[in-house]
């Protein structure tokens, strides 16, 4: 019998890592876009907590399914940007995700679903420098 060929396949960057380089990038573009010092990142999941340090957090105002990041700056009809990271590959919104894409969309808000550093990259700018209309999706 014949061993099966080896496959070698690609390690794409957790959602984790892209988040942390896309903050590095902004931390050092905020020289040149002062509206990127108004990015944040919202700490909701992903993290290993005791049910007591939870349910803190939970009464405290944490929302399952809120986006990764905001960007608190108003752009054109926009109050400001929301995006909610994904891995360049693989990684689907949970239903608490959606819900909440749809209501700061009908708040008001641009938001983004992004699928890596690149991707987010690219939005942000887009949005900083975009005409309302094309934001739109």
């Amino acid at each position: 019998m014949k061993p099966k060929p080896f496959k070698l396949t690609p390690k794409y960057p957790s959602e984790h890592e892209e988040q942390s380089r896309l903050i590095r990038w902004a931390t050092h573009r905020a020289a040149t876009l002062p509206a990127l010092r108004n990015l944040i990142a919202v700490p909701n999941g992903g993290y290993v907590l005791t049910p007591a340090a939870a349910a803190k957090l939970k009464a405290a105002g944490i929302s399952k399914g809120f986006p990764d990041l905001f960007l608190f700056h108003p752009h054109g009809q926009f109050a400001g940007l929301a995006i909610e990271m994904k891995k360049r590959t693989g990684g689907r919104l949970s239903l608490e995700q959606q819900q909440w894409i749809d209501r700061l969309s009908a708040s008001g808000y641009c938001v983004r679903v992004c699928r890596g550093f690149d991707e987010a990259v690219k939005t942000i700018e887009a949005y900083l420098s975009s005409t309302p209309q094309e934001l739109r999706q």
